[in-house]
């Protein structure tokens, strides 16, 4: 218990005690009343017996646990998932987990395992999710077979499997994810592979293996939902022996510290033998690209060519009209016409982001993609002194355009009337210079999401965000206000059908009563990291069901007036905020910890005043906030002191009054 301190003194007759009361810590965390708990990290060789038998979720790794059997967790009998990791567990004994009927995910990643006997998983109804990641597995022989029907995703990677031979009764029909990426599987037969015949719509991953090899035939007839190859030196050896097999996607992108050969067009002929939607090659080299590269590529809906030193994609490119999304991100462009989007003509989403070189917009690039509905084309360096009318013609059908963190750019009127249907539009980071008096933005009648986060807008402008008749969702994030404030009369006033509204790091000082008077729908607002005082609530007066940040501001008091405001809202955060522990915030303090259920961020809502209470928990501090002994030894001297200059008082002007008749 935090000791008490003087903490208010009126006219030296008023005093007060101040007490904070600390709860103490419970060994395991609890994250949701008697179902969620976490025990990670505390030195634990077995369960707490504090922890509830109500436990359904129970994270417990990195604790000492060698050996587990069926007495470890027999209280636990709702557990669902139970997070074992790192409990150097070297022996899991026959029947574990049989009062845990409930549980269908075990994580068992990092532990040394020696043993696990063959009814190690017997007791669980229905296990559907299994972690044995860098256990030392190199056989997976090893793994019992006994009530493993229902598991849906089996997880074995980092270890030391050479081969892919399943037990002979391992179930597989019911396989969703079978993750077997950084192991030592050089070679895929056709008998591995037949064990996972009855497997439907399998996420098969071998990323990190270096596959050097695959029989003909070991795919053939075989369909996937996706399968990774990541890492894969020979590229040809992959897609020769995927011959005849279907998957929705293939991802057979390379890494940083991985020396593969450049793709050449030959590689990619076995494409043409099997059936797949969408491929991911980033990172690879192309040597000799030409139009003939992606002559097995027209089947594709999804093409991610991304950080593959590209300079331009060759023009003649033909038949790729099932393609629907194309990423071209980090990649050298100068311009954006390289791409030769026409190639593309059915795109409905592009994305070139991240831009080794800088982008030059150029006029018309993407005029051919007229359904194109997604764009993103941040972190590339544009700079226009015009935008964006000539760089967006005829995609009339765009509905998300990116083009944050990116050089200045200037602003006409009606800067996006090529995109009349965009709804979501983030210039996050990029400075704005609107060069008319009208918005920018007065077209977007649809518009939803405005993100215009630090891009050092000038505030004043009361018309920049007219037009926006449907927006919901606004981002004004480290712009800054005249004078530090939001008057009544302001830029936001023609958002009337706002929800969210994002004000945080804008340097206000405070906030007109009236200034949201015309903001009636919203939902969300913050106003963390500013310097505004308690007295900004009351421009909240007329909402209700309000989530409210006021994190990190300069609140010290909040008024009693404004408490009935902060009552009809549903949350609050009022952490870091250099909050006074006084009698002069008595009200507040006895209010906000009846309504502890309104309030996020309580462990960071502490004390700033007295000093002897700073860093204490809101939550924690008792006030006793009435007259003292002391204080009414005070009382009665003054009082005593007034009735004898009364009395004198008296005296003399009777005494005055009969000397003058």
């Amino acid at each position: 218990m935090a000791p008490c301190a003087s903490c208010f003194l009126l006219a030296v007759m008023f005093s007060a005690s101040c007490k904070a009361i600390t709860s103490s810590d419970q060994m395991c965390t609890e994250k949701e009343a008697n179902k969620t708990y976490n025990c990670e990290n505390l030195g634990l060789t077995e369960v707490p017996e504090t922890l509830p038998n109500t436990t359904e979720f129970l994270e417990f790794g990195f604790n000492l646990l060698p050996t587990i059997e069926n007495t470890t967790f027999t209280r636990l009998v709702d557990l669902i998932f139970l997070d074992l990791t790192r409990c150097q567990i070297n022996w899991v004994h026959e029947d574990t987990f049989q009062y845990q009927h409930q549980l269908d995910t075990i994580v068992l990643t990092g532990n040394p395992l020696i043993f696990m006997a063959e009814t190690a998983f017997n007791g669980p109804k229905s296990l559907k999710h299994l972690f044995l990641v860098q256990t030392g597995i190199s056989n997976l022989q090893f793994i019992p077979v006994y009530n493993l029907e229902k598991l849906e995703s089996l997880h074995l990677g980092s270890n030391h499997i050479s081969s892919i031979k399943f037990p002979e009764n391992f179930p597989t029909q019911n396989l969703k994810v079978l993750d077997f990426q950084n192991n030592a599987i050089y070679y895929l037969s056709s008998e591995d592979m037949n064990a996972l015949e009855k497997a439907t719509n399998l996420s098969l991953n071998f990323n990190g293996n270096g596959i050097r090899g695959i029989e003909p035939g070991a795919f053939h007839s075989k369909s996937f939902q996706s399968l990774n190859f990541g890492g894969t030196l020979n590229l040809s050896v992959i897609l020769k022996g995927l011959q005849n097999s279907t998957t929705q996607s293939l991802w057979l992108g390379t890494f940083d510290d991985i020396e593969d050969q450049d793709l050449t067009s030959a590689m990619f002929e076995g494409l043409c033998e099997m059936s797949v939607e969408s491929i991911n090659l980033q990172k690879h080299h192309f040597s000799d690209i030409s139009s003939t590269t992606f002559r097995c590529f027209t089947q594709l809906q999804e093409l991610d060519l991304t950080a593959t030193h590209l300079k331009g994609l060759p023009s003649g490119i033909e038949g790729m009209n099932a393609l629907k999304k194309l990423v071209l991100n980090v990649n050298n462009f100068d311009q954006l016409c390289q791409i030769n989007a026409a190639s593309f003509p059915s795109l409905i989403d592009l994305s070139i982001k991240g831009n080794v070189r800088t982008l030059d917009l150029g006029a018309g690039c993407l005029e051919k993609l007229e359904d194109l509905q997604k764009l993103d084309l941040s972190h590339n360096d544009i700079a226009a002194s015009d935008c964006c009318n000539l760089q967006l013609k005829n995609l009339a059908h765009l509905q998300y355009l990116n083009l944050s963190y990116n050089e200045p750019l200037g602003l006409q009127s009606q800067a996006f009337k090529e995109c009349p249907r965009l709804e979501h539009l983030d210039l996050a980071f990029t400075h704005l210079h609107v060069k008319a008096p009208q918005s920018p933005f007065q077209n977007l009648h649809l518009l939803q999401v405005l993100n215009l986060s630090h891009c050092l807008l000038d505030t004043s402008n009361q018309h920049l965000l007219a037009g926006l008749v449907d927006l919901r969702h606004l981002n004004l994030q480290g712009n800054h206000f005249p004078d530090g404030s939001i008057s009544k009369t302001n830029l936001l006033q023609p958002l009337s059908s706002l929800e969210v509204l994002i004000l945080s790091s804008c340097d206000l000082l405070s906030i007109d009563k009236q200034a949201f008077q015309s903001l009636g729908n919203m939902s969300h607002v913050d106003l963390s990291y500013n310097s505004l005082t308690g007295n900004s609530i009351d421009a909240f007066s007329h909402l209700q069901g309000l989530y409210l940040n006021l994190a990190a501001n300069s609140i010290h008091t909040v008024p009693p007036h404004l408490i009935p405001i902060l009552s009809q809202q549903s949350t609050i955060n009022l952490s870091h905020n250099p909050l006074e522990c006084t009698c002069s915030n008595i009200y507040f303090i006895t209010w906000y910890k009846e309504n502890l259920e309104k309030f996020e961020g309580l462990e960071e809502t502490v004390c700033a005043n007295p000093p002897s209470l700073r860093g204490v928990k809101l939550y924690d501090v008792k006030l006793s906030c009435g007259i003292t002994a002391l204080g009414i030894f005070f009382l009665i001297v003054f009082l005593l002191l007034i009735a004898i200059l009364l009395i004198f008082s008296v005296k003399f002007l009777l005494r005055w009054k009969y000397q003058h008749i």
